[in-house]
């Protein structure tokens, strides 16, 4: 039993699944731009009185930083810093100067030029799940994260096209030491993919080696990369109104370096926030534009994200709640508020189901759009999240990318001439008849539509004779087939020598603690 489990969670090699003997039907690695309208649920009036509100909280009740070096930087800038309280008061004047040298749009360029990234103008990028402590499947069951799984998380990313970032540490190994499995977990995101990915920041050191790490494998040096980002962080707010020293440092670490930066309040409506929408909003608003006032006053220029991640929690229990219909308005304002900033926009399609089941696809869905419609340009946690953050799920990536290639296909732009409204063909078939052997439609039909990788089209009889599988069952075989099929990207042993020696004099100089 133990074999099978071991030989399971490492990709399925035991037992061949059905799927095995094509290759998974997926969408080619592409740009994904939204052209759409985005939607716009608060008149120019409400926006401006929820500006007004933020400008407000910023200059009356302010911000609580523990950093000194936060402090010292907000008070050259003209900032109101009482040293007691640690408190922080700045009126919209600095606020506006700031936004004036915040870029509208950057790029992000991993190991592999070939899949550089745009964020910000239209641009849509979906990234891995981070930051879970435990992982599950339908193999295994739920457990504690581990290495093991956090490398083959990584392979799936790599292998899945629809996932363009990797996040920070898509599960936490547990079984490593804590103050320096950060250099594993880069090490294992450098070599198993080669996608660009998120640095952690808490603290300057995680930060630098993040990124003097990316500088080695793609064998360029730091100054190469300040102009060329490949890191990106998430500075998490401690909402409400706090900002602790650990994430000052790792923002200034990555401001410094020139790679950006994403600014995101955790804001729970009735935990972290009032109740309300629009006061949750406002307070996302102001701790989000502090954070991003910050980036600017370290390095004018440095490019940064406004990020949101307004949802409610469970007023019963005091649980998170995700794919919400106040969760999904607020992706859609949070919007709003970015384009009226210029300012690129971070959010995520999180769900709260303890399982892989319809509310964890339905509250994803409703989260996706809101994102979507929204005009997010990087949808955080896109694929393989559960639990309300806590497990990331094989099953739920599989699921997670059908939405995502769902999505992608939705955003193309439909073509118009007279190939596609099609009038001779609509002429040519008699009245009563059918379209399935017309010329027009021969020409087209394995094209025409989007080819699902998870869902299955048979009808009942067939789909029984076939086994009856669920689409959890489907996409268990799909996980494993993904790791069957994965293919390590190639790096120069020269590059290689580069990465191991660097971690082995940094493991050597931050020392270990037991995990």
């Amino acid at each position: 039993m133990a074999r099978e489990r071991r030989s399971a969670r490492g990709g399925g090699r035991r037992g061949k699944s059905d799927r095995s003997s094509a290759a998974i039907q997926q969408l080619p690695w592409q740009a994904v731009v939204n052209t759409s309208p985005k939607m716009e649920l608060l008149s120019e009036d409400q926006l401006d009185q929820l500006h007004a509100t933020s400008m407000r909280i910023l200059s009356e009740a302010g911000i609580r930083v523990m950093g000194e070096n936060v402090l010292a930087l907000f008070e050259q800038a003209g900032a109101l810093v009482d040293r007691d309280t640690k408190t922080i008061r700045i009126d919209e004047s600095i606020v506006n100067e700031a936004l004036k040298t915040v870029p509208k749009t950057f790029t992000l360029t991993g190991r592999n030029p070939d899949k550089r990234i745009t964020l910000g103008g239209n641009n849509v990028n979906f990234g891995l799940v981070a930051g879970p402590p435990n992982v599950h499947d339908c193999i295994n069951g739920r457990r504690p994260g581990n290495y093991e799984d956090y490398c083959n998380f990584i392979k799936l990313a790599h292998h899945f096209n629809a996932i363009h970032l990797i996040g920070n540490q898509v599960t936490a190994p547990q079984e490593m030491p804590a103050n320096n499995r950060h250099l594993d977990t880069y090490n294992a995101n450098l070599s198993y993919c080669d996608l660009s990915f998120h640095a952690t920041a808490i603290g300057r050191g995680r930060a630098i080696d993040g990124i003097n790490m990316m500088a080695i494998a793609r064998g360029i040096s730091l100054d190469q990369m300040r102009a060329d980002p490949g890191l990106i962080t998430i500075i998490s707010v401690n909402s409400p109104r706090l900002f602790d020293d650990a994430m000052g440092d790792g923002l200034i670490a990555m401001a410094e370096h020139g790679q950006p930066v994403t600014i995101t309040p955790f804001t729970l409506m009735g935990a972290m926030t009032p109740v309300t929408l629009p006061a949750a909003l406002a307070q996302q608003n102001a701790e989000a534009l502090f954070g991003v006032t910050l980036t600017q006053l370290v390095n004018p220029g440095t490019p940064v994200m406004y990020g949101a991640f307004t949802s409610n929690v469970d007023m019963r229990s005091g649980a998170p709640a995700f794919g919400t219909p106040e969760n999904t308005k607020a992706n859609m304002i949070s919007g709003q508020l970015t384009r009226r900033y210029g300012i690129p926009y971070r959010t995520s399609n999180a769900n709260a189901s303890n399982v892989v089941d319809l509310q964890a696809v339905y509250e994803t869905m409703m989260a996706t759009w809101g994102a979507v419609l929204g005009g997010a340009n990087l949808v955080y946690h896109a694929a393989g999240w559960l639990e309300g953050g806590l497990t990331a799920s094989y099953e739920k990536l599989v699921m997670d990318v059908e939405i995502l290639q769902n999505m992608m296909e939705y955003l193309k732009p439909l073509k118009f001439d007279e190939g596609e409204l099609a009038l001779d063909a609509i002429k040519d078939v008699p009245t009563g008849g059918h379209f399935f052997g017309s010329e027009h439609t021969m020409e087209r039909y394995e094209t025409a539509f989007y080819a699902p990788m998870l869902s299955d089209w048979q009808n009942h009889g067939a789909w029984e004779a076939a086994g009856s599988k669920t689409a959890l069952n489907r996409a268990t075989e799909i996980w494993q087939q993904a790791l069957r099929e994965y293919e390590e990207p190639v790096m120069d042993p020269a590059i290689r020598e580069e990465l191991d020696a660097y971690i082995a004099k940094r493991k050597e100089e931050i020392g270990s603690d037991e995990p």
